[in-house]
């Protein structure tokens, strides 16, 4: 272990800002965590469906305000993407050559799910499951793709989002809003949001990579006060939802479509990412905190598209026991179920890591027999502990 933390730490350039895949690693686990904490499956006459302890359990809104992480994601992204843009200019890289180096670790893992759980789902058909069940099933793996349909597009418009202004796409939202809300417009103008919302923290990491970030605790901390009570009002006075996640039958959801108070508590995200890259510099000095971020990050799609998964399986290898286990596919109810359901992360942890071990190769891509920084520790390719 102490070998593989040096050659990690001996492969990463020294310009490399460690405390952005930090972030970036930081914001995957949020949305894990946050999924299997909100997300329910219950089992009813042989039927599966999908449900959320927010719905029966208001009161638990806040555990959505730690892992709705998108944001943040959204903000390394522009971030990343516009230098990477930049120095594949310097190098003379074509932008179609840059885009497609981008993408390419995102098409390869999602291509492998999606043929995974087309089997799937032909089999439980096959087998006498529900259509219901099937739906439900595929719709929770399928469903958080759109996070990497919207973040695929962006980064197709780095060159154009790059000359934008944060506050022009933060106008077209409050605009979507107003005439949804106020003035009973189409639903279907909210899916204008859905490039807005994320195109607002997308625009300002753009900005922080083209023009750095002077006077960078001031912009945190306006954007941690400023959007925090602009979510606060929002939600109090302008009947916008607490939960910054979808839940099951409500009438408003901050998620599906984005809305005005998802963008609000985005840039209170924001806020607190930039406040935190100080301490987190500080701390990924020492290099087995480093390793253990790269390695994050070199699997942090794997671990996004295949966590839902994980929770499935273990949900389904729980109904060979012949009862209902509670926190597993029992109604999420109560505080008995929360806490059935937080003794069940490690099980989905693990289910995770073979997931992990199965699929990993389709974003990291085969290792090279005649890498240097494999057998002798040298930073031979700098690529190495690079993030998507």
């Amino acid at each position: 272990m102490r070998d593989l933390v040096r050659r990690i730490d001996a492969a990463t350039p020294p310009d490399r800002d460690r405390a952005v895949d930090a972030l970036r690693a930081l914001a995957i686990l949020g949305v894990v965590l946050g999924h299997w904490l909100v997300t329910a499956l219950v089992t009813d006459s042989g039927t599966v469906r999908g449900s959320s302890p927010l719905y029966y359990l208001p009161r638990l809104a806040p555990v959505s305000w730690l892992f709705q992480t998108l944001a943040v994601f959204f903000l390394v992204g522009g971030y990343v993407g516009a230098r990477s843009h930049t120095g594949a200019r310097a190098r003379g890289v074509t932008y179609r050559q840059w885009l497609g180096a981008r993408t390419g670790r995102l098409f390869r893992p999602v291509a492998a799910v999606l043929t995974v759980w087309a089997v799937v789902a032909g089999a439980l058909l096959a087998s006498g499951a529900s259509l219901e069940t099937v739906r439900a099933l595929c719709k929770l793996v399928v469903s958080p793709l759109w996070f990497l349909l919207v973040f695929t597009a962006l980064t197709a418009a780095t060159p154009a989002v790059s000359r934008l202004h944060p506050l022009w796409p933060l106008a077209v939202v409050l605009s979507v809003d107003v005439l949804r809300f106020a003035f009973d417009g189409p639903e279907p103008l909210g899916w204008v949001n859905v490039a807005a919302d994320w195109m607002v923290p997308y625009c300002m990491g753009t900005r922080w990579a083209r023009r750095g970030l002077p006077g960078r605790p001031a912009i945190g901390w306006g954007l941690l006060l400023g959007g925090a009570c602009a979510t606060a009002s929002l939600v109090l006075f302008a009947g916008y939802p607490a939960s910054m996640v979808g839940v099951p039958g409500a009438r408003i959801s901050n998620l599906n479509p984005p809305t005005l108070a998802a963008v609000a508590f985005g840039l209170a995200q924001s806020g607190a990412a930039l406040l935190l890259l100080g301490p987190l510099r500080r701390v990924l000095r020492r290099p087995a905190v480093w390793a253990a971020v790269a390695l994050a990050n070199l699997s942090a799609m794997t671990v996004f598209l295949w966590h839902q998964t994980a929770m499935i399986a273990v949900t389904a290898l729980g109904l060979l026991t012949g009862s209902a286990l509670p926190g597993l596919h029992t109604v999420p109810d109560g505080t008995g179920w929360v806490i059935a359901r937080l003794a069940w992360l490690p099980v989905f942890a693990v289910a995770l890591l073979v997931c992990w071990a199965a699929f990993r190769t389709y974003e990291q891509g085969r290792p090279r027999k005649d890498s240097r920084v494999v057998r002798e520790g040298r930073p031979a390719r700098k690529t190495v502990v690079r993030g998507a």
